[in-house]
């Protein structure tokens, strides 16, 4: 396994594992890499340098050590913070259908299940498909945390 300190194209940094280089290069040339704030899938490598274990015998001081940061990079713009707060809305308010938000869209319209608010995934297709069938639908301008990394 190895861990890289990524970063968007929009700045946010943040950290991430892969099976090895070549897994991380497979996966963020197909899309596959996201950045978890705001959900771009234009990642690069950072700067970062080897994490290297100290000799068994070396006397390890912890109070020159600085802390890993495991945090994302706070948002940096006004829309940052507005989508962090719709996100948290959204999740708060809706139930998440994942990969069943078509079907269970159309169920809901028809009547065979309750109306609620839900957010899910579906290709552009499915959507399309949606809409002319008269089915409101909103793309939501993140990714559900199941496909963040």
């Amino acid at each position: 396994m190895i861990k890289y300190t990524l970063k968007c194209d929009q700045q946010h940094s943040f950290d991430s594992w892969f099976q090895s280089a070549d897994a991380f290069e497979k996966l963020a040339t197909g899309g596959h890499v996201t950045c978890a704030v705001c959900g771009s899938s234009e990642i690069t490598k950072s700067l970062m340098t080897p994490k290297v274990r100290p000799a068994r015998n070396a006397v390890q001081t912890t109070d020159q050590t600085p802390e890993p940061s495991t945090a994302l990079s706070a948002p940096q713009s006004e829309t940052e913070v507005a989508l962090r707060e719709m996100r948290k809305q959204v999740e708060a308010n809706s139930d998440y259908v994942g990969t069943e938000f078509t079907k269970t869209a159309r169920e809901m319209h028809s009547g065979d299940e309750p109306e609620r608010s839900i957010y899910g995934t579906a290709n552009a297709e499915q959507a399309k498909a949606l809409i002319e069938d008269g089915i409101p639908v909103v793309p939501l301008p993140f990714f559900p945390k199941a496909k963040a990394n």
